[in-house]
């Protein structure tokens, strides 16, 4: 008497919808650690902040050089009441040539990247000025007690000065006389009378100075022109204004600016106001030193893609598994997905100490050598352990070209799903998946 097959059981009947369900539940799962290692990536980059700080304290914070100016007090009669003001006068041209010297500074395993600007000269002249806008009396105006100022953010960085007034060298002294447009600088006191106002000036000042990360400058000449040079090759040009002309190598970078007079929103003779002090503020301009060693930013946009990483690894071990009829055990599952977030751990620790793309690289590498390792002790057959280290290898790549392209980004990974998602429906189209759970190996 022939004995009927036992009917399957539930879990017979439904194993691969219960296991798509875990798998899904379990990439959901893994974003927890995944925010965790956010968390992290804030915390170093805090800390890196709080390095930079110090560092800038001890050598000397970004500058900001804002003129030369000149500052002429006046009096000002307010209801017969006399009231000392002060008329700001900018020069006509400005001409601004500068070497920056970077070196890089440390503290614990964090790199700090400072500057010297040597030689840091600026030309030009003052010409005839006309103070009818501003309705100011001539015979008011004290020209004896006139300066000469420049702004300067950081004191403690400027370690030589040259200043020279029609060729009269000039001696300087620390502080400003009105902080309208500059908290901090330098000023030259020199006796001016009337005929300023009717003949042309000129100027030349050369600096020696120290700054950490941000070198700008604020367009206060009618025509302001701008040249710097540094040898180092990861610049950022920041500010109101972008450079006419640039150009970055592999170890230096040149940039050139030219901003009129028609390009700014102050005039060239003001009574200084808070709005005039925010225009002038607002308008600063140059470049900052960027790190090649911070790469936190860039470690945190890989993260982002993390779901897609955990999502596509999965999706490929379970195909894997039916194409074989090899059941992969949900721990093995659990144990991949913790191995794909150790890959972010690492990036980060290494990201520390070398440069972002070595550390994707020996991140990575890591990564699909272990899980290429697991593939081949699960399946047992060499071809599919390759397979799948070339499949792992093209996705990590294809996330490391999207976190270096910022502005395509969007477009590419779009694109790139679009075409694995063609790819899973074409690999799954002759699958029985009504049948495939009903077969058994025993009649």
């Amino acid at each position: 008497m022939e004995t009927q097959p036992a009917s399957p059981s539930f879990w017979q009947r439904n194993k691969l919808v219960i296991k798509s369900f875990f798998i899904g539940f379990l990439v959901l799962a893994l974003l927890i650690p995944t925010f965790i290692i956010m968390y992290l990536v804030n915390e170093r980059k805090e800390r890196k902040q709080e390095v930079t700080r110090e560092i800038s304290n001890k050598w000397s914070s970004a500058q900001t050089i804002t003129g030369p100016f000149l500052i002429v007090p006046y009096t000002e009669f307010e209801n017969n009441v006399p009231v000392k003001r002060y008329l700001h006068i900018l020069p006509e041209n400005l001409d601004v040539q500068g070497r920056v010297e970077p070196e890089i500074r440390y503290r614990s395993i964090y790199k700090v990247p400072v500057y010297t600007a040597r030689p840091l000269v600026l030309k030009g002249r003052f010409s005839k000025h006309n103070l009818s806008p501003l309705n100011i009396s001539p015979e008011f105006i004290r020209w004896s007690d006139a300066r000469l100022c420049i702004g300067i953010t950081d004191l403690k960085g400027l370690k030589e000065q040259a200043i020279k007034w029609n060729n009269q060298l000039l001696t300087m002294e620390a502080g400003m006389p009105d902080n309208s447009i500059a908290d901090q600088g330098i000023n030259a006191s020199f006796p001016l009378d009337s005929s300023f106002l009717n003949s042309d000036t000129e100027f030349s000042i050369q600096l020696t100075l120290q700054g950490s990360e941000k070198l700008f400058f604020t367009p206060l000449g009618s025509t302001t022109s701008v040249h710097l040079s540094a040898p180092w090759n990861n610049p950022a040009f920041d500010g109101r204004y972008l450079p006419d002309t640039e150009q970055v190598n592999k170890n230096s970078f040149t940039a050139d600016w030219k901003i009129s007079q028609f390009n700014r929103d102050f005039p060239k003779l003001f009574l200084p106001t808070n709005a005039i002090r925010n225009t002038v503020m607002a308008s600063a301009f140059g470049v900052e030193l960027l790190s090649p060693f911070d790469g936190y930013a860039q470690t945190m946009r890989s993260l982002k893609y993390a779901i897609l990483v955990i999502a596509l690894t999965f999706f490929a071990y379970f195909f894997t598994e039916l194409f074989q009829r090899k059941p992969v055990h949900p721990l093995q599952y659990i144990l991949i997905g913790i191995a794909l977030v150790v890959f972010y751990t690492l990036l980060l620790s290494i990201s520390e100490y070398v440069l972002f793309s070595w550390a994707y690289l020996c991140a990575a590498t890591a990564t699909i050598l272990l899980l290429s390792w697991y593939t081949y002790s699960i399946f047992k057959r060499a071809n599919t352990s390759l397979l799948f280290a070339m499949l792992l290898s093209t996705l990590y790549l294809f996330i490391y070209v999207l976190i270096q392209m910022q502005d395509n980004a969007l477009l590419f990974g779009s694109i790139g799903l679009f075409v694995l998602l063609a790819l899973a429906m074409y690999l799954s189209r002759k699958i029985d998946w009504y049948g495939i759970d009903h077969k058994t190996t025993n009649p």
